[in-house]
């Protein structure tokens, strides 16, 4: 008889076993708390791709307006370009062509005067 417990032991033992669990028991209620439901899960994941689609849209529509805005400034500076060139050749024709024309003419007046 002394191998077996007494029963102040056995109770001891069983007052322990209840209280741990009433605390796991405790602690598997707040675990559930926490937890949502498939329902709300699948309702916040279908909001947060819609929330991602509406976002990459936004992206989207910026880079293609900032390509845009690249594509304008690209053509003004070749409109740019394109508008120097022809006040250059306009400048060439209309003062150095002339001035030119006017040399050549007085050297061969000289030339033809000299003969």
């Amino acid at each position: 008889m002394p191998n077996e417990p007494t029963l102040g032991e056995v109770m001891r033992r069983l007052e322990d076993v209840r209280t741990d669990l009433k605390e796991d028991f405790r602690e598997l209620g707040v675990r559930l708390d926490s937890k949502v439901s498939l329902e709300r899960y699948q309702l916040e994941q279908v909001a947060r791709d819609d929330a991602l689609k509406l976002l990459i849209e936004r992206v989207k529509g910026m880079e293609e307006a900032r390509d845009q805005e690249e594509r304008n400034r690209r053509e003004e500076a070749q409109r740019i370009a394109d508008r120097r060139a022809a006040d250059r050749r306009l400048i060439f024709t209309a003062l150095i062509a002339p001035v030119l024309l006017l040399v050549l003419t007085v050297y061969l007046n000289a030339q033809g005067a000299g003969a």
